[in-house]
């Protein structure tokens, strides 16, 4: 029951900042949805960074990855919006748009993540 409060935590405060960032930098204007792919390619960097940091120095409890990684990096990263956004670039017929976007979610994702394992180990 313990993990299941870390996470329900952590996940609430990564929500409210996904929110937050969404608010900010999503664009109304051309649609670009900038704040749900900064929200996952940070996510990705941090859950790098956190798994990363807990597999180099056994230092973070298992409550503490629950809490960040499982929490708050879930709550954070946004896959259904993403797959949302992708769906009405397609309904709109915006194809490069959705192949741009997609594309690059996942592979600066990708490199996010291997950059925040990779930044481990200078800490």
């Amino acid at each position: 029951m313990k993990q299941l409060v870390f996470v329900f935590i952590g996940g609430g405060f990564g929500s409210i900042l996904r929110y937050i960032v969404g608010k900010w930098l999503n664009n109304t204007e051309n649609g670009i949805p900038y704040g749900t792919f900064a929200a996952n390619i940070l996510g990705s960097l941090l859950i790098g960074v956190i798994l990363g940091y807990a597999a180099k120095n056994e230092a973070i409890s298992q409550n503490h990855t629950l809490l960040l990684a499982t929490g708050f990096c879930g709550g954070f990263t946004t896959f259904s919006t993403f797959a949302y956004e992708n769906h009405v670039f397609l309904k709109s017929g915006d194809f490069t748009t959705f192949a741009f976007y997609t594309i690059a979610s996942f592979v600066v994702g990708f490199l996010a993540v291997f950059a925040g394992m990779y930044l481990v180990k200078f800490i």
